[in-house]
């Protein structure tokens, strides 16, 4: 599948806020938004007036970017939060965070989702027991996301654990010794951290 390859550290200048794309980093004076805090590119101190589409189009760029998302993933991400009961722009969040590969990150495995991304692509990471490589597979309540036994002996992994100063969401709980981590019930919006006004990505699609 077609990802992004290029410079992470200029996603999160073009949205011009941290987006926490690598891990560590992003928590020290390395961090391009501490360095450099102007957009990419040339121009970029010419101050323009944003449009009310432009404005739609920056909130659906940066939920794309934190989640690590290609286009038509997120359209059809946002077609089953349109099907799904309640408000549509909760939904959407709520299904993102329900990401395999997010959970993986939200837990403390991984110091950035798209390492978390990688864990699960290489087997690393069961779902009540059983492996599960697909970083889009939605979890539910109940669930136990755990690193594979063989796994919980590399190092970078034990690290991550130990060193992690994420604090694990209420809607999960996480039993650092085991290397497990339990879904208590569905992320609500007060509990989804990212700076994303969703209603925003609703009226762009809803044009």
């Amino acid at each position: 599948m077609a990802r992004y390859t290029g410079p992470a550290c200029r996603l999160c200048r073009r949205e011009g806020l941290k987006l926490y794309l690598k891990g560590d980093r992003c928590y020290t004076d390395k961090c391009a938004i501490t360095r450099r805090a102007n957009p990419p590119g040339q121009h970029t101190h010419s101050r323009r007036k944003v449009s009310e589409y432009g404005l739609q189009l920056r909130e659906k760029q940066k939920a794309r970017r934190i989640y690590g998302i290609l286009e038509k993933q997120f359209e059809k991400y946002f077609e089953m939060a349109e099907r799904m009961k309640g408000v549509t722009g909760e939904n959407l969040l709520q299904l993102l965070e329900r990401r395999l590969d997010n959970v993986v990150y939200r837990l403390g495995f991984a110091n950035s989702r798209s390492e978390a991304r990688q864990m699960v692509r290489h087997g690393h990471i069961t779902v009540d027991g059983r492996k599960v490589n697909i970083p889009s597979f939605l979890v539910n309540v109940g669930n136990v996301i755990a690193l594979k036994e063989k796994s919980r002996s590399i190092e970078r992994f034990k690290e991550n654990i130990e060193q992690s100063s994420k604090t694990v969401p209420k809607w999960m709980e996480l039993n650092a010794e085991s290397f497990e981590g339990r879904i208590l019930s569905l992320p609500e919006r007060e509990d989804i951290d990212i700076p994303i006004e969703e209603h925003l990505i609703v009226e762009l699609y809803s044009k």
